[in-house]
């Protein structure tokens, strides 16, 4: 059964969104936070991947998503933590992504969804919690979003406010990406 034209667009626009303001991210925070914008253009490519026609095909799609999210997401909690200067949590965050990176061909397609789901959650609750103790609200809507897009991901329903779990999972993402973009320059202005 061939989708509906209108979840096509949906889902096309979901990709577009997300890949937009995670370029926006990546070119933002570049000259400051290296790791972050690395972490931002790791998301990009993961949607560029859904939206180029003949690349679209559903490993390219999960190798993508895979690669942004053990990577990408502890790329952009390493420059968080690092800038409020735990340091410890950065390389931890960072070292697990790249074990699950290297162990992820290991894993089968069910394991690769939990662990990419456990990555996206604490990456979501160590944003928050350094986020509250710094007073950073950008930080806070950005781990929140996180959150939500980690716990709808695990939500057994195909469909959510009549739009399919994966796309509001990915606004969910995009709306973190702004936020958390939005509090590394709160941060990195409150350091200088």
């Amino acid at each position: 059964m061939a989708p509906k034209p209108g979840v096509e667009w949906n889902t096309a626009l979901s990709h577009l969104v997300l890949g937009v303001v995670s370029l926006h991210a990546a070119a933002s925070t570049a000259q400051a936070s290296r790791g972050a914008a690395a972490g931002f253009l790791l998301q990009v490519l993961a949607a560029a991947t859904m939206l180029a026609p003949g690349l679209s095909t559903h490993e390219d799609c999960l190798a993508g998503a895979w690669v942004a999210t053990v990577i990408g997401l502890p790329l952009l909690a390493f420059d968080f933590h690092w800038v409020n200067g735990d340091r410890s949590s950065a390389n931890l965050l960072l070292g697990g992504g790249m074990v699950l990176a290297v162990a992820g061909g290991h894993l089968g397609p069910e394991g690769r969804s939990v662990a990419g789901q456990a990555m996206l959650l604490v990456v979501a609750v160590t944003i928050l919690i350094v986020a509250v103790f710094t007073a950073n609200t950008y930080g806070m809507w950005g781990g929140a979003m996180l959150g939500v897009a980690g716990l709808l991901s695990r939500l057994e329903e195909d469909r959510l406010l009549l739009l399919p779990k994966e796309d509001i999972c990915r606004w969910a993402l995009a709306a973190g990406s702004w936020a958390y973009c939005r509090a590394l320059h709160t941060q990195r202005l409150q350091w200088e």
